[in-house]
């Protein structure tokens, strides 16, 4: 077994001692270690870096491959699905390499749990508040660079052995990367590392001090997470911070205002044309619809899109087309996915 030294700290935190466990999402030792500490009888609670809609999507896999993709977007977990099919990709590439299924310790975690009638707590923020900070408050340019990062680790990624991932649980090694990442990406290591170090501290202070607090609670965490969990530890955040940081923040309307900009120009122009010639302004029109709506509906038909689906490219691109925040592709993509109802693992394969 690994030395634990620098990836296992104990810690006090109100009526309870909570031990974090520092882990590598794709590691077996990482997942002998889970089955070794839970193993010994020591601990009533066992907390996860996982929010309710993961733990989920871990413990009931056939609910979600199976879900088809209408279904996706009516409950408004099309971000969800994005970022799961990229880091599935990248995970499973991962996994080929080193012969484990990309975090494979929380699932053992939560297995161990239930199999041992043990107390079992998510502790993570909601990955849908999350992707929506991470929209709202990063940067254009920054989100431009983790979406290149994501695309270059599914195609191009460099080859990573089972002893670089071990390696990147050492402490030396862990604040090198990290502060690296920080200088490159500070705002979204704020938003993704940072926030949900704080998030996940708060959530064990709340489940410490509670009336019902365990004796005893073992966090297996990201060992990324325990450079910034330890310190907010000595002060952990209160409910109102808990609060804020769980809050969507409203979307920038600057996107809005933009697409109806351009939508009105748009019409302007063919106000104008019609005020100089009735048959010029007909023309237009004329001459909008084809290309738009034709162009769109071949393409759908040479992807062999439902018949539904190319009729309802023609109508849709046309007006779609005066507000380029409104996609032809996001209706017909609805329209298509109603009409053959494709499942979420036809996605994965």
């Amino acid at each position: 077994m690994e030395n634990q030294e620098e990836i296992v700290k104990v810690i006090q935190l109100n009526n309870s001692e909570v031990t974090l466990v520092g882990t590598a999402h794709v590691s077996k030792l990482s997942v002998e270690m889970v089955e070794e500490k839970i193993d010994t009888g020591d601990y009533d609670c066992i907390a996860v870096e996982l929010c309710a809609p993961r733990l989920e999507n871990i413990t009931n896999q056939a609910w979600w491959k199976n879900l088809d993709i209408y279904q996706v977007f009516k409950k408004k977990k099309a971000g969800l699905l994005l970022i799961n099919l990229a880091l599935t990709a990248y995970q499973k590439r991962l996994a080929e390499r080193i012969g484990v299924e990309a975090g494979k310790e929380m699932m053992r975690a939560v297995e161990l749990a239930r199999e041992k009638d043990l107390r079992l707590e998510v502790i993570d923020r909601n990955i849908s508040t999350t992707l929506h900070r991470l929209v709202t408050e990063v940067s254009f340019w920054q989100k431009l660079k983790i979406v290149g990062g994501l695309v270059a680790g599914v195609f191009v990624g460099e080859e990573i052995s089972e002893e670089q991932v071990e390696d990147l649980k050492r402490g030396d090694m862990l604040h090198a990367v990290v502060s690296e990442f920080g200088e490159a990406l500070p705002e979204i290591k704020r938003v993704l590392i940072d926030e949900r170090d704080e998030y996940m501290v708060g959530r064990l202070a709340q489940i410490s001090a509670a009336p019902n607090a365990p004796k005893k609670i073992i966090a297996f965490v990201g060992a990324g997470h325990l450079i910034g969990m330890i310190p907010n530890m000595e002060s952990p955040p209160n409910a109102s911070h808990l609060e804020e940081l769980d809050k969507k923040p409203p979307s920038s309307k600057l996107g809005l205002y933009i697409g109806w900009g351009i939508c009105v120009l748009i019409l302007s122009m063919f106000v104008v044309g019609f005020q100089q010639s009735p048959e010029l302004g007909g023309q237009l029109v004329i001459t909008w619809v084809l290309l738009n709506g034709g162009l769109c509906a071949l393409g759908t038909l040479i992807a062999f899109g439902h018949p539904v689906s190319i009729v309802t490219a023609f109508f849709a691109a046309p007006l779609t087309s005066l507000n380029p925040t409104i996609g032809a592709g996001m209706v017909v993509g609805l329209v298509e996915s109603y009409m053959r109802k494709p499942k979420v693992s036809d996605f994965e394969t």
